[in-house]
């Protein structure tokens, strides 16, 4: 399995995007940049209409890549006031 720009991952634990937006365990987003030597990838996280929600920066230990034994779920986010 190769994480590189484009490929669709999946968290494994709930994190926090550059921003501060909280990201659950599950939520799924696409890789954008991959760092030097691979020790973190920036993640980008959209909406079903595909609006940018989140960018975060992630380690290989924090995420999985998608498989075809996965399915989409949604859930709603709090906007911060």
């Amino acid at each position: 399995m190769v994480l590189e720009e484009h490929t669709q991952i999946v968290l494994t634990t709930p994190i926090f995007g550059d921003d501060g937006e909280e990201l659950q365990r599950g939520d799924v987003g696409v890789i954008i940049h991959a760092h030097s030597g691979v020790e973190a990838f920036v993640v980008e996280f959209l909406t079903l209409n595909g609006d940018t929600w989140a960018i975060a920066t992630v380690a290989p230990s924090q995420m999985r890549q998608v498989t075809n034994k996965d399915i989409i779920h949604t859930r709603e986010f709090a906007i911060a006031a």
